[in-house]
């Protein structure tokens, strides 16, 4: 899995509800469903594609499947996201250096 998949796999924005979902815990397909106005085929879908991306994980029990968060699978945009903390600080504060010798 790259940045890339994580990327293109929140980027749709069901998928980012279904994990916002997820974070209460553990959900099964129906759980999940409630309420979005997607087809049950939909929401096996965004499951495949959270899963693929390493997002999301299941544990089955019975018939049942529920689904939860690996958060070890944000650790990739969570790396990414830290490689720019440092970076914006600095140039916002030259921006403001800037804007301040422009107002002068």
């Amino acid at each position: 899995m790259t940045e890339s998949d994580l990327f293109r796999a929140l980027a749709d924005p069901m998928r980012r509800t279904l994990i916002d979902r997820l974070k209460a815990g553990e959900r099964n397909a129906t759980e999940l469903r409630d309420g979005l106005g997607i087809s049950q085929p939909a929401v096996s879908q965004h499951i495949a594609v959270l899963r693929g991306a390493g997002l999301i994980d299941e544990r089955r029990e019975g018939r049942s499947v529920h689904y939860r968060i690996r958060p070890e699978g944000f650790r990739p945009l969570v790396d990414w996201l830290t490689r720019y903390e440092a970076f914006w600080p600095a140039r916002i504060d030259r921006l403001k250096s800037l804007v301040k010798d422009m107002d002068q």
